[in-house]
């Protein structure tokens, strides 16, 4: 076993670091780095993800700085003279990650055949292996890796970090009545055939819980969860009719339950793909019938969707439901669902508001509306069509104060 000074001494003063985020991120290697005397100077870059990746670098020492694409809780406390939220879609941040990092920090794991693969995270690894020249890697003989997951030769990795751990679980999210409302009308707009991306949460959930009399749907996007899994195995969802990658599932990445990741490590069909591939508008342009479904904050009666601030502050990032939108706009058949609840905070606040606070999605990337209370179609509507639909499927009790808005 390699000494950890040998470690520590590929660290040198002003690097740019990146640090892979959510499922993938290397935790055993990063507890040891925080517990390191690292030099001056180093930039961490993470994508991080809410209630997985909870380091905060900035404590590394009195000189670490973060940039960040997404804020999250675990960042409340960081120093803000050194933290540097940087607002990018997904697609883009693969670039940017393509030039200047000096030092890469990944998860690896042997698949059931021994083969050294990345994963269950690669959105911008391949960008940053392709950039870095020092690659550390965490391997994680705790798990199995995903079958579909790209292999990684032991020959480009400058230190092998060996631990054992668990995958962190995303826990099954609690559908509540509304949910469960959205999901069903969500679940109305699709048709057999059609290819679908899905994010994070309890609607996400809901609607997948609700597909279980479609055929032949596909899936593009930057997830896979439990979900997704069941609509697989049941074989509603079979990518038979998408004309590339055609019978894959792609994702960049997987959250979810451990029979996931024990399901994933035993099923190639479960494709794993870079934001260059799962986000691009050139990919995705190619696949009819495009749908993607997406959350939101809060959307106004123009159409604009605030989808990571609140109350004055950021709470989360652009992430990639921009590029999935505009994406299924250049989809034969393609859709823009954005499906949300009607208010916050126990049902004193509105969700569909006069002006959001900031913009992260243009009224023009958005054509559908779903709220428990109703489907709001605004694709080809002018301003103040768009503005009633909206208001009909804001909550009854905020409607009146909508409309003296308008």
């Amino acid at each position: 076993m390699r000494q950890l000074s040998e470690l520590f001494d590929l660290f040198k003063p002003g690097q740019r670091v990146f640090v892979a985020g959510s499922s993938n991120e290397p935790t055993a290697l990063l507890q040891t780095l925080a517990e390191a005397r690292l030099p001056k100077g180093l930039e961490f870059i993470q994508f991080p993800l809410a209630g997985f990746n909870q380091t905060d670098f900035t404590s590394f020492n009195e000189s670490a700085r973060l940039t960040t694409f997404f804020m999250t809780g675990a960042l409340k406390s960081a120093d803000p003279a050194r933290l540097q939220f940087l607002p990018m879609q997904m697609r883009t941040v693969y670039d940017y990650l393509s030039n200047n990092i000096d030092v890469a920090l990944i998860q690896v794991a042997y698949d059931k055949n021994g083969v050294l693969r990345l994963g269950p995270n690669i959105d911008f690894v391949n960008a940053v292996l392709g950039s870095a020249t020092i690659v550390i890697a965490e391997l994680n003989e705790g798990i199995m890796a995903p079958a579909g997951c790209p292999e990684i030769s032991t020959a480009g990795i400058d230190f092998m970090f060996p631990s054992d751990r668990v995958l962190a679980q995303m826990a099954a999210p609690k559908i509540d009545a509304a949910a469960a409302e959205i999901g069903r009308l969500v679940a109305e707009l699709i048709s057999d055939g059609d290819c679908l991306q899905t994010g994070i949460g309890a609607i996400p959930a809901a609607i997948l819980s609700q597909l279980e009399t479609k055929n032949d749907l596909g899936m593009h996007g930057g997830l896979i969860d439990d979900g997704g899994m069941r609509l697989i195995q049941r074989g509603n969802m079979n990518g038979a009719l998408k004309p590339i990658d055609t019978g894959l599932h792609v994702t960049g990445m997987a959250l979810g339950s451990t029979a996931l990741y024990d399901w994933l490590g035993e099923t190639p069909s479960v494709a794993f793909r870079g934001a260059n591939h799962t986000h691009d508008v050139n990919v995705i342009r190619q696949i009819p019938n495009f749908v993607s479904i997406n959350s939101a904050v809060e959307i106004d009666i123009y159409g604009q969707v605030n989808a990571e601030f609140a109350a004055g502050r950021q709470i989360s990032g652009t992430g990639g439901s921009v590029d999935f939108m505009r994406a299924s706009k250049a989809s034969a058949g393609g859709r823009s669902i954005v499906a949300m609840n009607a208010t916050a905070r126990g049902g004193s606040v509105s969700r569909v508001v006069p002006k959001v606070e900031l913009v992260t999605a243009l009224r023009t990337d958005v054509d559908t509306v779903v709220t428990e209370y109703g489907v709001a179609d605004i694709k080809y509507l002018p301003n103040q069509a768009r503005a009633e639909a909206l208001i009909e499927i804001a909550a009854p009790e905020f409607r009146a104060q909508l409309r003296s808005q308008l």
